[in-house]
């Protein structure tokens, strides 16, 4: 029996490949980024041909540098950054136009439109989402409306939706020549198209964005032995490997950090920020902000539900930093630049590139620094920008326990943001709770790899699971509580000036 199992990870900026044992430790991995399409303000896409031509190549380069075959593989997962959307021809897989990422605010007037006319409440219960310019059903509306000729093609069966999941998984599994058009609960539970309960396509929903069913992809579990194929074209494996996992990025962490317990939670520290705290079961439905969303559900189990706080931008804070200020030559130089001052010399940097997510959705927000005085240097900066990954984190949290009434005793973390010890410790002295990141810290990409691997066998159940997970380093609050809620009413405030700063028609 093959030893190992394999993780496709098509995240919003990289794609990489990693390879697992039956400890879950990482044998082998390969990363390549890709290009940030930016055409005009709010305006964010990929080339999905791209995508896949990474994915391609990390894949091979991962199996070769870790003198691996593809018979060594007993299955594939496959996560995604959720919610963009990629429309293409299944006679030729040429994608209709790019993708368009899930931080894009192009569709605020779909989204302004859809509360205007009455639907807002309808989205809310039967989706678990507000109308908003994050989710995928938008964007399918806008690229119908605006690609020439793309209503007609979708109607006549000549255009196939997507997320990039998706399109990963038609294309590894044959593409034009019988690919399979298939993804997850968890993905599907983003796009304001779906039915929480039935876990289908909504056939009200589907006539509130105006999308034809056909054009959709068939919903499965998300681990299932069967539902996904095998990966079978030439490149980049040529072997028939079977795709048994499937999960929306941070679904995928939350299998990672093995929150299979009500009350449990993760917070994965990527471009964005993303709180998702187990309800099992039940479905809770959010009254302070929060997403209502599918966390996982595994071949012959109920869906188990989450809570989730989606935060636009953190991790990509600190990359404007570097690409846009050019203040720093890496993104871990923000932490070395942070420390060489005391405090934020009180200033705050409200990131609202893209509007506010969680709890605000305010699409008409839009990114402020305030508090500065000419004895700001770009070292506060960088602090107020580690602070700001922080406050947003803290609004979600804060959300979350007035929502389910569960008070976090300790927050597991994860993703890239989660090497800076610094903002780390902000962190746990923003909360008040300890902070815990494990020896695995890409749990996005374990997670896959424990949905596909339960699903054959290669792990037993969840307890195996959770025997593997290892702490690797704890951060413990150090703030007395009055500089705590001082430092946070600053916050509040800073949030305030963002507001209102664009028309939303």
């Amino acid at each position: 029996m093959p030893d190992f199992v394999g993780a496709v990870d098509q995240g919003t900026t990289s794609t990489r490949f990693m390879i697992f044992d039956h400890s879950g430790n990482e044998v082998g991995k390969h990363q390549l980024e890709h290009r940030q399409i930016l055409p005009r303000s709010g305006w964010v896409e990929h080339d999905p041909v791209e995508i896949w031509e990474r994915t391609n190549t990390v894949i091979q380069n991962a199996l070769r540098t870790a003198g691996l075959t593809a018979a060594d593989l007993q299955a594939i997962g496959i996560t995604n950054q959720r919610e963009t959307t990629v429309i293409w021809d299944p006679r030729t897989g040429r994608p209709y136009y790019n993708a368009v990422v899930w931080q894009d605010t192009r569709t605020d007037s779909i989204a302004a439109a859809l509360e205007r006319d009455g639907h807002g409440d309808t989205i809310r219960h039967k989706a678990g989402l507000p109308p908003a310019t994050y989710f995928a059903g938008g964007k399918i509306k806008w690229l119908l409306e605006n690609v020439e000729g793309l209503r007609e093609a979708a109607e006549a069966g000549h255009a196939l939706f997507g997320t990039t999941d998706t399109w990963v998984l038609w294309n590894l599994t044959g593409g034009p020549n019988g690919g399979v058009h298939a993804t997850d609960v968890t993905n599907a539970s983003r796009t304001m198209l779906m039915n929480l309960e039935t876990l289908d396509w909504d056939d009200e929903l589907l006539e509130i964005l105006g999308v034809p069913r056909a054009m959709l992809p068939t919903i499965n579990p998300s681990s299932h032995p069967e539902a996904f194929g095998q990966a079978r074209t030439s490149r980049p494996l040529n072997a028939a490997v079977p795709i048994t996992g499937v999960l929306g990025d941070q679904h995928a962490a939350t299998v990672g950090q093995v929150c299979f317990a009500p009350g449990e939670a993760k917070n994965t520290y990527g471009t964005g920020n993303f709180l998702v705290l187990n309800t099992g079961t039940e479905l809770v439905r959010s009254e302070h902000g929060l997403l209502t969303t599918v966390a996982y559900q595994f071949d012959g189990a109920p869906p188990v539900y989450a809570l989730e706080g989606s935060i636009a931008v953190t991790g990509a804070a600190v990359q404007w930093l570097r690409d846009q200020l050019k203040i720093i030559q890496t993104a871990a130089d923000s932490e070395q630049l942070a420390r060489s001052v005391e405090d934020n010399g009180g200033m705050y940097f409200v990131p609202a590139f893209s509007g506010l997510f969680a709890p605000y959705w305010r699409s008409d927000a839009r990114g402020a620094m305030v508090g500065l005085a000419r004895y700001n240097t770009n070292a506060h900066i960088a602090r107020a920008t580690l602070e700001a990954i922080c406050y947003q984190s803290r609004d979600v949290v804060d959300a979350m326990e007035q929502d389910s009434g569960v008070h976090l005793d300790v927050l597991k973390v994860d993703g890239g943001v989660t090497a800076n010890d610094l903002c780390m410790q902000i962190q746990a002295d923003v909360l008040g709770v300890p902070v815990s990141r494990p020896v695995v810290a890409e749990t996005t990409a374990l997670g896959a790899a424990y949905a596909a691997g339960l699903a054959t066998g290669f792990w037993n159940d969840t307890d195996e699971l959770r025997s593997h997970w290892q702490e690797s380093k704890r951060w413990e609050p150090q703030l007395s509580e009055e500089q705590r809620q001082e430092g946070y009413a600053g916050w509040k405030k800073a949030v305030e000036r963002t507001l209102d700063w664009v028309q939303v028609d």
